[in-house]
């Protein structure tokens, strides 16, 4: 539970998603005065509660929901709880939603809006919560774009009318070779865009296809991968810590943490076990 006594800020731009501007505050007498934003407003609240005013009515935000406001939409801000509200807040252009809806071909129909003011969906304050701390963390750029893409194309399905768009379908040379890609740069993988034009697709459609044919997002194979070839190093005698830092874990206890969830032991057991 955050203090009750001190505000705090952390505002940062996201390189990995080209500028993208993220907040995490937890405000106690904050008010907001009448503003807009160029861009979309999507807010986590995760305590307290919020109140603003939004289209000419006044609307209430407990901790579990989630705010949406419209580019260029007049609203306000302030307390309605004594505790303040905490809450992670995006603050995405129009092109940086736009460019997620033409990588799937959902742009035909114009800027999809919202209809609501406050989200009541645990699924979605989970999805972008999650996010938002994954934005703040060393969540490779393969990750964190393949995350992001995953993120509003579930909150503009749902709450803005945006359509399913086409099947992923099949593409065996372009999975074939963003395997070998990734196989190559294990410490050092390209981002989700990168992979993307090297097997010339779409990065959103890319990652479906290949979620598709993997039953894995790219991030997700590549770990496997990695904890694979942790494997044959550590029985080779290879230091936990030099297999960390050949393999592109943050650290070793990165690696012991994934290792223990994949095999149930830790590397450091697994090598010595082996050569036992």
């Amino acid at each position: 539970m955050p203090s009750n006594e001190v505000e705090h800020t952390r505002f940062w731009t996201s390189r990995e998603l080209h500028g993208l501007e993220l907040l995490h505050a937890h405000y106690l007498e904050q008010r907001f005065t009448p503003h807009v934003h160029e861009g979309f407003v999507f807010t986590v609240i995760e305590h307290g509660a919020q109140f603003f005013r939004h289209r000419g009515s006044d609307h209430l935000a407990p901790v579990g929901s989630m705010v949406l406001i419209n580019p260029d939409e007049l609203h306000t801000g302030s307390k309605a709880h004594a505790q303040g509200w905490h809450y992670r807040a995006f603050y995405p252009d129009t092109c940086q939603v736009v460019g997620v809806m033409a990588e799937l071909g959902l742009d035909a129909g114009g800027l999809p809006t919202f209809a609501d003011s406050v989200l009541h969906d645990p699924q979605l304050h989970r999805m972008f919560a999650g996010l938002h701390r994954m934005l703040d963390s060393q969540a490779s750029a393969l990750q964190q774009q393949t995350a992001w893409r995953e993120a509003i194309l579930a909150l503009f399905q749902r709450h803005a009318r945006v359509s399913a768009g086409r099947a992923p379908g099949h593409e065996p040379r372009a999975v074939a070779r963003a395997k070998e890609v990734l196989s190559s740069q294990l410490a050092q993988p390209p981002s989700l865009e990168q992979l993307a034009a090297v097997v010339n697709l779409s990065p959103f459609h890319f990652a479906r296809v290949f979620r598709r044919a993997t039953g894995l997002p790219p991030h997700a194979w590549l770990l496997q991968r990695r904890l694979e070839r942790a494997r044959g190093l550590l029985k080779t005698g290879c230091a936990p810590l030099s297999v960390a830092m050949q393999l592109g874990f943050s650290d070793q206890s990165h690696l012991t943490r994934q290792f223990k969830q994949a095999y149930g032991v830790g590397p450091g057991e697994y090598r010595k076990a082996c050569a036992g």
